[in-house]
């Protein structure tokens, strides 16, 4: 009997803006770029990736690439996509 299985997509599971804000403060804390970057594109598509590139004035294309675990986006994107997502960047003291 052959087992059979799908792709996890954390994007599913982040309904709400406390999972999606947790999720992203997780992968902040890490300080993985790669994974910082793939948080933010998962927070993009379980939002709607459609909707974020027009918010954020960016193709889907470019959010697509800029928010992949190889992606490398520039902080003018960061903000960018923080603002269209309705969240803002803190910092605070290590």
């Amino acid at each position: 009997m052959t087992l059979k299985t799908k792709a996890f997509d954390p994007a599913v599971y982040l309904d709400s803006d406390e999972a999606r804000t947790v999720y992203l403060n997780e992968a902040f804390e890490t300080g993985d770029v790669g994974f910082i970057a793939d948080a933010l594109g998962v927070v993009a598509r379980a939002q709607g990736m459609t909707r974020l590139a027009r918010d954020a004035d960016l193709s889907r294309e470019a959010l697509y690439r800029a928010l992949s675990i190889n992606g490398n986006p520039e902080l003018s994107t960061v903000l960018k996509v923080t603002t269209a997502l309705g969240l803002k960047l803190t910092v605070e003291a290590a």
